[in-house]
């Protein structure tokens, strides 16, 4: 697990190894990271009084007319950045947004997943995530020329990435993020690097770091990396399998020994919350018009609203129990990508999870065949429905969700309602390259 630090901590480390700059990071509603720099000498201030910024230039922060800010550094993120290293050290740390008088800030989806976590804690429960994260390699941001045409689990001389994936690897470890295992995923020039599983604010913390890492050894080797969800047509897209699960003071709370499948009442109701409330929840979790273009059938990206346990067909997979690793058990939600902001996307999970416990909701039967090769009737005789088909249908279903806004906040959930609506609006005037290949000679 990530190594927990203190203010003294940090504050002696500075000093000791001439620390000159302390960057602070967050993030806006859609996920991007920010940045500012204070010094040395300042960071006791910072501690004590955080350090002020206009929150109206901040995507889903504040209007102009109350844009004051306050970032205070979380001492337990203190990391050295092992690419800014030389005689003057340069660290970061992340940071809570909160207003003037010291109130958390609404806006912040730091905060938004902090209150799910608290509701979890209510209910006895800490919920740990353990995603897996595929990302592409291109020769550069002006086009997808990939760098090999390797398969999954394929090695040199067909994955010529390797060497990338290790130093980006060592660079995470560098940075307390511990990495479990990494490989060439499906399509060429497609990767993926997964984390050790870790409480739910550390790994959002670490899946915003990983995602900048991945791109800053790439850059530094000079070449490109994207975690859009679908960059290439006709092969896969990137997904970000999540797995969960829920701990209490008496261990994993997924797990009993007595059930068949090793899965408790809790786990079930968990299970049956995430299927019920995807619909709700897919604008976070799959936040781009190009998010749809991954969620197609025939392409391993699940569609179907359904759950089993060694069927990768369906949305939530239950990997097999083995004996003695009761600790182990988890469930894995396979619909996610990595271009959503962690730390609203597992607030949104850990929300639907946790009505699913309140509501007693009744777990559907397992999907047992394969669900891609299904037909309609079929899928309806099951009780089968599908995730929304594109992000206009995905906003509409969010937008309407109580138990959205309930999880992260009206703030929040208005921004972002406003701001796809637009992102939509924007894409269906495009008249794209298909439109014009298929109809302009014949019509």
């Amino acid at each position: 697990m990530t190594t927990r630090f203190d203010k003294d901590y940090v504050l002696k480390t500075v000093e000791e190894r001439n620390i000159r700059f302390i960057r602070f990071w967050f993030t806006d509603v859609l996920g991007v990271l920010k940045s500012f720099a204070v010094t040395d000498s300042e960071l006791e201030g910072a501690f004590e009084e955080g350090m002020g910024f206009d929150g109206s230039s901040i995507d889903g922060y504040t209007r102009i007319q109350e844009s004051d800010m306050v970032a205070f550094p979380d001492a337990s993120t203190f990391q050295l950045l092992p690419w800014r290293s030389g005689e003057v050290g340069v660290a970061r740390m992340f940071a809570d947004v909160r207003r003037p008088d010291g109130s958390p800030f609404e806006g912040d989806p730091r905060y938004a997943l902090k209150r799910m976590l608290d509701k979890a804690a209510s209910m006895g429960y800490t919920m740990y995530v353990g995603p897996e994260l595929e990302f592409f390699y291109f020769k550069n941001d002006k086009g997808t020329e990939v760098l090999d045409q390797g398969g999954y689990f394929d090695l040199t001389p067909l994955d010529v990435a390797s060497d990338l994936r290790r130093e980006t690897v060592l660079t995470l470890e560098k940075l307390g993020i511990p990495v479990e295992y990494s490989h060439h995923e499906v399509a060429p020039s497609q990767h993926e690097i997964d984390l050790r599983y870790a409480d739910a604010l550390t790994m959002a913390d670490n899946v915003m770091t990983y995602r900048l890492v991945v791109k800053e050894i790439a850059y530094q080797n000079g070449v490109y990396a994207t975690f859009m969800p679908k960059p290439i047509e006709g092969q896969n897209g990137s997904g970000m399998h999540t797995h969960q699960s829920l701990f209490t003071k008496d261990g994993n709370a997924f797990y009993d020994p007595n059930d068949p499948q090793h899965l408790s009442k809790v786990a079930r109701h968990y299970i049956a919350g995430l299927l019920k409330y995807a619909p709700e929840f897919c604008a976070v979790t799959n936040p781009l018009v190009n998010s749809y273009k991954r969620l197609v059938p025939g392409y391993e990206a699940p569609v179907y609203i359904s759950w089993a346990q060694r069927n990768r067909s369906a949305m939530v997979r239950v990997p097999m129990y083995k004996p003695g690793k009761e600790a182990a058990t988890r469930i894995e939600l396979r619909s996610p990508d990595p271009s959503c902001n962690p730390y609203l996307a597992f607030a949104v999970m850990l929300g639907a999870g946790l009505k699913g416990i309140e509501e007693e909701l009744e777990l559907m039967p397992e999907a047992t065949n394969d669900i891609f090769e299904m037909t309609e009737a079929e899928l309806a005789e099951a009780g089968i429905e599908t995730l929304p088909k594109n992000l206009g249908e995905a906003i509409e279903r969010f937008e309407h969700s109580e138990l959205m806004k309930e999880v992260l906040g009206e703030h929040i959930h208005a921004f972002y309602v406003e701001n796809k609506k637009a992102e939509w609006a924007d894409y269906i005037k495009n008249v794209s390259k298909w439109e014009l290949d298929r109809y302009l000679s014949v019509v």
